[in-house]
């Protein structure tokens, strides 16, 4: 047994953009996603993120106050930092940057927000099968305008942008664009892996070694965690806590029709922090080593 470097964060991502067809586990309702983040963090996550949804179609609805709801109704119960995704669609790419990240502005306006999604580059993520059978996969679509409009907002509310690092070109240009943002809180980059969708690297250690060379010549000290989208992190786990990173788990990251609920992932990465000897820490333990970043 090893002894990590520090206390972990540990994230859990809810539910996703998916829908119950491709994910039958997520929640959906307010109350639904309210009662999941809850007992994930009493069970050691200290971040809880989600996607709102309109309970009668069952489709992602990005609107603030559904989303206020459950930051809220979240935080009356357990203290977590939770934060909200942005619209995913291609529809949402093509508009502005501005209405983009409307829901995000109003609930940072709101003082709701502590992190938020800004995802520094496009990508397709296009599923092994999907191509096998000549299916096209979906572009997710950040423009630059899109980018800059995330990085305003958290540069004027002080709060911390989380980027989802999908390629190293993300990487290198999330790094240059928060540079030119002195006063913004320093992003937290968060590591991408599959093995559903061929974005990417694998949940290989290869992988993580190459990401985390890059970081140390872009930005060297920033805060960093593994995750994914249609991933079994759990390989990476060790060496994640070997190098001092950060983990994110749930439905959201899960390989797609996973049997495990969102607190089943939690505690699984729970057990595994715990068998390497390592110690999960708290929200305000999270805010802590992120203070003055």
């Amino acid at each position: 047994m090893s002894s990590a470097p520090g206390p972990t964060w540990l994230e859990v991502a809810l539910n996703g953009p998916w829908s119950r067809a491709l994910q039958p586990g997520i929640p959906i309702a307010v109350e639904e996603i309210v009662a999941e983040g809850v007992r994930c963090a009493e069970a050691g996550a200290a971040i809880v993120h989600l996607h709102a949804y309109d309970e009668a179609t069952g489709l992602q609805r990005d609107d603030p106050d559904i989303y206020a709801a459950i930051i809220e109704g979240i935080r009356e119960r357990v203290d977590a930092i939770v934060y909200p995704t942005i619209p995913f669609s291609p529809e949402a790419a093509s508009g502005s940057g501005a209405k983009r990240f409307a829901a995000v502005a109003e609930l940072a306006a709101r003082g709701l927000l502590e992190w938020t999604v800004v995802d520094p580059g496009t990508v397709n993520i296009s599923g092994f099968d999907q191509m096998t059978a000549g299916e096209d996969g979906i572009v997710y679509a950040n423009p630059d305008e899109h980018i800059r409009a995330g990085l305003a907002i958290a540069e004027r509310h002080a709060i911390h942008p989380s980027y989802a690092i999908y390629e190293p070109g993300f990487l290198r240009q999330g790094a240059h664009l928060a540079h030119l943002h002195p006063r913004m809180p320093r992003p937290i980059y968060r590591f991408m892996f599959s093995q559903g969708f061929a974005f990417g690297f694998p949940p290989e250690e290869y992988a993580l070694e190459a990401y985390l060379e890059l970081l140390q010549h872009v930005e060297p000290g920033a805060k960093w965690m593994v995750a994914g989208l249609a991933v079994d992190i759990r390989p990476l786990v060790e060496p994640t806590l070997k190098r001092g990173g950060h983990l994110r788990v749930g439905l959201e990251d899960a390989p797609l029709g996973s049997p495990w609920s969102n607190l089943e992932w939690v505690e699984h990465a729970v057990a595994m922090i715990e068998d390497f000897g390592g110690t999960l820490a708290s929200a305000a333990e999270v805010r802590a080593a992120l203070k003055g970043d």
